[in-house]
């Protein structure tokens, strides 16, 4: 009697489709989703987001790379 086979808990789910349905039950899954995704960027420290803004400015600075273009050959 200390822990509930799978049949208890197959009901406990039918009885909590029935009573909330599955769109109120997809829309807690959301909610809670963006919650924890809002949560781990709050935790993120500026440490972790300076790597990240330094890559973004380097890429827009106008740098030129010089190269020269050599014809393929199949080996």
């Amino acid at each position: 009697m200390g822990s509930f086979s799978i049949w208890h808990w197959l009901i406990v789910l039918v009885v909590v489709l029935l009573i909330f349905g599955t769109k109120k039950l997809r829309n807690i899954g959301q909610d809670l989703g963006g919650a924890v995704k809002g949560f781990k960027e709050g935790m993120k420290t500026e440490d972790d987001k300076a790597p990240n803004a330094a890559k973004l400015e380097g890429a827009g600075t106008g740098q030129t790379i010089d190269g020269e273009v050599k014809d393929k050959s199949k080996a």
